[in-house]
């Protein structure tokens, strides 16, 4: 199946990005921000139109709500009664932190078909997560968004109760290995290599590894001995690593930030 036209409600970094995904699949693209501008932009990279938050409500069959959570409960009381008034089918998608499906059905309507996912942002490059779970949907429209969103990256179904930590992960994963990646080119440019190919470099290296690992299906553990020489340089820097308290700050990070995703919802 195919829907007429694909609303964006919010365009911001994860609505842009998911929008990214879209357009690889179709041009009949509708983008409504409160700036105007965001939209615009997107219209001009992507094709389709601008319209207002209301009429991609009216006439999209599927719309992705790209709305902060804290500003999703006042967006829909506004969308409810036109979605409400409608009589042909449609999907919403949502992409805001801690809403439960439950939650989601008392703002949009009971029987409403919702597809609640968590992306993150490498969607934009393809090679991006998006988790999601659905109700009210049909296996032909699930197949559908996943067809549509096939090109974001991968995409599984997970059960609702571990939304909140699987998007916890891969939703704000990117922020912490972005802060890695940067201290691990600083380190480079402070022993003198040129910033531009430390980035390059580093990246590249992590890109690399994160690949090791999925293709391998290797412990993280195994891989790290691996490159850890008896005396050798590698098992240094992990030393201090540790001392720093890598791990525990690792940890700590996902587990505030889930503890965050649940205070956000309804």
């Amino acid at each position: 199946m195919e829907w007429n036209k694909i609303g964006f409600i919010g365009c911001g970094n994860m609505g842009g990005a998911l929008a990214q995904a879209a357009a690889k699949k179709s041009h009949a693209l509708c983008f409504a921000n409160p700036t105007r501008a965001k939209a615009e932009r997107l219209c001009q990279q992507l094709g389709g139109e601008v319209c207002s938050n209301e009429a991609a409500a009216e006439q999209c069959g599927l719309i992705f709500l790209g709305v902060k959570p804290q500003k999703l409960r006042e967006v829909m009381e506004e969308l409810r009664p036109v979605l409400n008034a409608r009589q042909d089918r449609f999907v919403l998608v949502s992409m805001a932190a801690g809403w439960t499906l439950a939650e989601l059905q008392t703002l949009a309507g009971e029987e409403t078909p919702i597809i609640r996912i968590m992306p993150n942002t490498p969607v934009s490059v393809g090679e991006g997560v998006i988790l999601y779970c659905t109700a009210h949907v049909t296996e032909e429209e699930e197949q559908a968004f996943v067809s549509l969103m096939e090109g974001a990256g991968a995409l599984e179904s997970i059960d609702e109760s571990l939304m909140d930590v699987g998007g916890t992960l891969t939703g704000c994963g990117p922020a912490f290995a972005d802060l890695f990646l940067e201290a691990l080119a600083d380190g480079a440019v402070a022993c003198g290599l040129p910033r531009d190919q430390a980035l390059r470099y580093a990246a590249q290296m992590l890109l690399g590894s994160a690949k090791l690992a999925l293709d391998s299906g290797d412990h993280p553990g195994v891989l790290k001995d691996g490159v850890c020489s008896p005396g050798g340089s590698t098992i240094q820097g992990v030393r201090t690593l540790e001392k720093g308290g890598l791990r525990s700050a690792v940890m700590e990070a996902v587990i505030a930030a889930f503890q965050k995703n649940q205070s956000l919802g309804g």
